[in-house]
């Protein structure tokens, strides 16, 4: 897994709250069996019209946010099924962090496990940061992980809770495996002290 250190991108924003896993990425899709390939199918069905031309009133479509790498939604992003495809799509798209006043916990959980930086802020700040990108285009954030804060040229300047394990694995680019990894060692020798082969 990549790691997270310090990031700084053009914020895209989507004013819908309960934004869930089948429209991230449509049941459709889920064929496939590589991680990879999914952002070409991100919120398809609001990206695109049924004449799979784009859709110019998606909030992703519009140019000033061509290559946003952060986004910033409503509460209660992610609801729905527990499709872990829903974060490879946002990732394959080009998004490294999430910005909401709420997550569902297994989205909220899955994007530790992918190097996607879910911060969860309250609503008066999630609509700060809205009118911010409003009323500056090109709006861009930086995260600093390791801080904890968040800063623009405006003037904010914001700290966020999280979990210290989930920090310190992202910053280490740490997923589950690299994880397990990191003790071979001790694996290896309980294995050889209980006969394991």
């Amino acid at each position: 897994m990549k790691s997270f250190t310090t990031h700084r991108g053009l914020v895209a924003t989507m004013d819908r709250a309960n934004v869930d896993t089948d429209q991230i990425i449509p049941k459709q899709f889920l064929k496939r069996i590589e991680r990879t390939g999914f952002g070409q199918f991100l919120f398809f069905d609001w990206r695109f019209r049924e004449d799979g031309s784009d859709n110019p009133a998606f909030e992703l479509n519009q140019p000033n946010v061509a290559g946003a790498s952060i986004l910033v939604a409503r509460r209660n992003f992610g609801s729905g099924s527990s499709r872990e495809h829903a974060v490879w799509a946002l990732d394959d798209y080009g998004f490294r962090v999430v910005i909401a006043p709420s997550f569902a916990d297994i989205f909220y959980n899955n994007c530790f496990k992918n190097a996607v930086l879910p911060i969860r802020l309250d609503e008066e700040t999630v609509e700060q940061i809205f009118q911010n990108a409003a009323t500056h285009p090109g709006y861009e954030l930086s995260i600093d992980l390791e801080k904890q804060t968040i800063t623009d040229d405006q003037g904010l300047a914001l700290t966020f809770e999280i979990d210290g394990f989930r920090r310190d694995c992202m910053l280490q680019g740490l997923d589950d495996i690299a994880l397990s990894l990191k003790m071979e060692d001790q694996i290896a020798a309980y294995e050889a002290a209980n006969g394991i082969k």
